[in-house]
């Protein structure tokens, strides 16, 4: 009966474990700009981006441009 006490609660212990450590992670939320462009201005465009480096957004890793 011993082993049967302990057996039990090894596996209610590892269920245990198992439950706590998943948990649901929500997504995190990327901002998303978007423009409409008449004509390729790449000087505009590169001051846009510098202003948002200058504010720590980086195109691609923590902010998404769509033009």
């Amino acid at each position: 009966m011993k082993k049967v006490g302990w057996s039990l609660f090894l596996v209610a212990a590892v269920l245990f474990t198992g439950a706590v450590t998943v948990e649901a992670q929500e997504p995190k939320k990327v901002p998303r700009i978007g423009y409409l462009v008449s004509s390729t201005t790449s000087t505009r465009q590169e001051a846009f981006q510098q202003g948002l480096r200058e504010l720590g957004y980086v195109a691609g890793k923590n902010i998404v441009i769509e033009r």
